[in-house]
């Protein structure tokens, strides 16, 4: 197999390491840049020890990269779980924070089991089976948490809120009463992650943000003296500081064991058989396996090779990671699209370059582990906020009004649920609003979960695709997997003359295959009555015009 440059597909054995190690190497050197303070900070948000991002991003580069069915994805931990993790420490602990950590290490146990039967019954496909609008609400409200959450430790306040609305409404009163310095260190930080993509200086913009961050706040961390406990008064008076008393401690930086031992803890399964137990694995499973299948998903259409991931086999192996990370101590992972895109930003050719991202993560923790400690927690809060503002961005929600107010509709119900109730109900009310806009629509009931088409070939080289009714999230699992069955060369034919409605997470799907076919030499062509859209997007949702609905 070729790409578009006439350039041989990498292997991803030995061969690859072989030919490619040069590029791989030096990928994964960045993406270890990238990761270090994202992984410390994604643990101690989710209420685990600093220690266990770093195991999970060991066992997802040196292990699972050498199992999993992706090329260029690299795996680790992912902010989209800090909410169910810390939720679940939370909830299973009840007030004893290394309870709830054990307990959770045997959650994210159960779920990886799940994951690796998931993988070995062919489920995949997982991420079809939810609306792309209910997924992308899902993130946003993550987004959001975290913000809310992080924002307070980015300023050195150490407040406790009863809900996410009144975290969200403490921001101005930690603002105005940050610890100075710590809040200095955190805003300083926030301020270059917005400014650094801006930078025109082509060599500046090779140099990864979170790098500059990391190294900002541990020279002013240094500078402010934070591995001493004293009360600080950085540029306020003495006045102030009587009303302000803030006690600045090593507390205020990055805690790691100093001996490798240290790092370890096991799985408690004494909760094993309580509702919120099971609560807790089917958050993990689920929302775990549908980041990482969506991740691998988009790496792949950034793959100038073109390669297409494996999914059965990725969900199979980042299962296999998860379980062992839940035996030793560590955070779940996924395929994370942060780095990934790094990785294939800076030249990766295989997965290899994920391999060493967690063999460099792996040496440099042994032989540096005072370099760690001084890292300020404000410093990861403040790449955290940013990471929740990129998922929540304004941006964001045009993009989703663009596709069409149905869509948007969908978005805000999925945040709003999340954030009034947990991530599952939120995510619940997100589908079942769907579902009742196409019953309304006038969606037939029992099209919802079935869908009707038709495969056929009138001459050799022609394969016509014939929907009858509507294709929808909830029921074109079967459609999908007949049209990547087609064999490539062919010119594929859509029919939707007896189409009624036809929507975004569907016509997505058509326009990715139809790119794809094409490019290995095929014909794609849509035919059939004029369907009316719901906005001006190419991809929005179709619907049987006005007239044909009245005969």
């Amino acid at each position: 197999m070729q790409n578009s440059l006439n350039e041989k597909v990498p292997g991803t054995g030995l061969a690859g390491l072989k030919q490619y190690w040069k590029q791989d190497l030096q990928s994964g050197f960045f993406v270890f840049l990238l990761a270090l303070p994202l992984c410390l900070g994604i643990a101690i948000a989710s209420g685990f020890p600093s220690s266990a991002g770093i195991i999970t991003a060991v066992v997802g580069g040196i292990l699972v990269s050498r199992a999993n069915g992706s090329y260029l994805t690299v795996m680790g931990p992912a902010a989209g779980l800090i909410v169910v993790i810390f939720d679940a420490v939370q909830v299973l602990g009840e007030g004893d924070a290394m309870a709830g950590y054990r307990y959770t290490l045997a959650a994210i146990v159960i779920a990886s089991i799940l994951q690796i039967l998931m993988g070995f019954y062919r489920a995949g496909q997982l991420g079809v089976l939810f609306p792309a609008s209910v997924v992308h609400g899902m993130l946003a409200a993550i987004g959001i948490i975290i913000i809310a959450k992080q924002t307070h430790i980015m300023l050195g306040v150490n407040t406790h809120f009863d809900s996410i609305f009144a975290a969200l409404e403490g921001i101005p009163h930690s603002l105005m009463n940050s610890t100075s310095s710590v809040g200095f260190i955190g805003l300083s930080g926030l301020f270059i992650l917005f400014l650094w993509p801006r930078l025109k200086h082509p060599t500046l913009k090779k140099i990864p943000a979170p790098l500059v961050v990391l190294i900002s706040g541990m020279s002013l961390g240094q500078y402010f003296g934070l591995q001493y406990e004293h009360i600080h008064l950085f540029l306020l008076d003495q006045a102030y500081l009587e009303n302000h008393q803030h006690l600045i401690t090593a507390e205020f930086l990055v805690d790691i064991p100093q001996q490798l031992s240290a790092f370890f803890y096991f799985p408690d399964f004494s909760k094993a058989m309580a509702v919120e137990f099971w609560g807790a694995v089917i958050a993990i499973c689920l929302v775990g396996s549908l980041e990482s299948l969506l991740s691998a998903v988009a790496i792949d259409k950034l793959d100038p090779y073109k390669r297409t991931s494996n999914l059965d086999r990725d969900l199979m192996a980042v299962g296999a990671g998860n379980l062992l990370c839940g035996l030793i101590g560590g955070l779940p992972m996924i395929a994370e699209i942060a780095r990934s895109s790094a990785n294939v930003d800076n030249g990766a050719k295989t997965s290899w370059s994920n391999f060493f991202h967690g063999l460099i993560f792996f040496l440099f923790v042994l032989l540096f582990p005072r370099f760690i400690h001084s890292i300020p927690l404000a410093t990861l809060a403040a790449l955290l906020v940013y990471t929740g503002y990129r998922l929540a961005a304004p941006k964001n929600f045009k993009q989703v009004l663009g596709i069409g107010v149905d869509q948007l509709c969908l978005f805000l119900i999925t945040i709003t649920g999340v954030l009034a109730t947990d991530l599952l109900i939120g995510v619940a009310l997100g589908i079942a609003s769907k579902l009742i806009i196409e019953l309304i629509r006038g969606v037939w009931l029992n099209n919802i979960f079935k869908i009707y088409f038709k495969v056929t070939r009138p001459t050799p080289n022609i394969i016509s695709i014939k929907l009858q009714g509507s294709a929808l999230f909830s029921n074109f699992m079967p459609f999908r997997k007949a049209i990547n069955q087609l064999e490539p060369g062919k010119t594929v034919v859509f029919n939707f003359s007896e189409g009624y409605l036809i929507d975004y997470s569907v016509l997505s799907f058509i326009d990715d295959f139809s790119r794809s076919y094409r490019e290995q030499g095929g014909k794609v062509l849509q035919i059939g009555r004029a369907l009316e859209q719901f906005s001006d997007h190419e991809l929005a949702t179709r619907i049987m015009t006005a007239d044909d609905r009245k005969n």
